[in-house]
């Protein structure tokens, strides 16, 4: 751990590794997710396999998790170290010509991110952890689309999902492109990976706002 932090590379390289790691897990997440908006029994199905299954409960969870903070980690280690670089800071902005708002707001976008993820655990994986290891409850196998569905009445708790999935599209605007690069993926399917990154950093974040939206107002049907 401490050689990434003492070298640049290795720190840009573990972060951009971390990344595309997550948004892995994110295509994941997003697949399930959208299941529930046009057949509940197909989402209640995967949720279930996925919340009884040793393999994904007790070997890649823990590395899921390890995964998301390492990458804030990173990122807080990289902005501290990139603004200490900066010996003579910059006389005068010249707007994007030096960088584009999302590369030069990466931590912002990041902490909300971050706060959302605290929200998402609050909303979602403790009450999950309290039912199977604290309550003890017999397992229901349908139950995973109501509770779902529950989180989403409030309007202020959608609107806080849906502002939450725009900055996650800003955060994966600049950062998922800008992964290929750090890994050395510098060739002739550059601009095809680069394109690619910029379509997922609009769909994938759309997608879960729709998901959203959709289940807010099925709640007042």
């Amino acid at each position: 751990m401490s050689g990434l932090i003492k070298s640049s590379i290795a720190r840009k390289v573990a972060m951009a590794l971390s990344g595309l790691f997550l948004v892995f897990f994110l295509l994941q997440h997003f697949t399930i997710n959208f299941t529930s908006i046009f057949s509940p029994d197909t989402f209640n199905e995967l949720s279930h396999f996925m919340g009884t299954n040793p393999l994904v409960q007790f070997a890649l969870q823990p590395v899921l998790i390890f995964g998301v903070v390492f990458h804030f980690i990173m990122g807080f280690v990289l902005e501290v170290k990139n603004r200490n670089a900066r010996a003579v800071k910059y006389a005068k902005y010249s707007g994007g010509a030096n960088a584009s708002w999302m590369s030069r707001n990466m931590i912002l976008s990041g902490l909300v991110i971050l706060a959302f993820l605290g929200l998402h655990f609050y909303d979602f994986w403790i009450p999950e952890m309290v039912h199977k290891y604290v309550e003890f409850a017999p397992e229901d196998p349908t139950r995973y689309y109501h509770e779902l569905l529950e989180k989403f009445v409030s309007p202020v708790r959608t609107g806080i999902y849906v502002l939450s999935f725009v900055f996650l599209a800003l955060h994966l605007w600049h950062g998922f492109a800008s992964s290929f690069q750090s890994v050395g993926f510098n060739n002739k399917f550059s601009v095809g990976a680069t394109k690619f990154a910029k379509v997922f950093a609009i769909v994938i974040p759309l997608g879960f706002i729709v998901v959203s939206l959709v289940l807010h107002f099925n709640n007042n049907h």
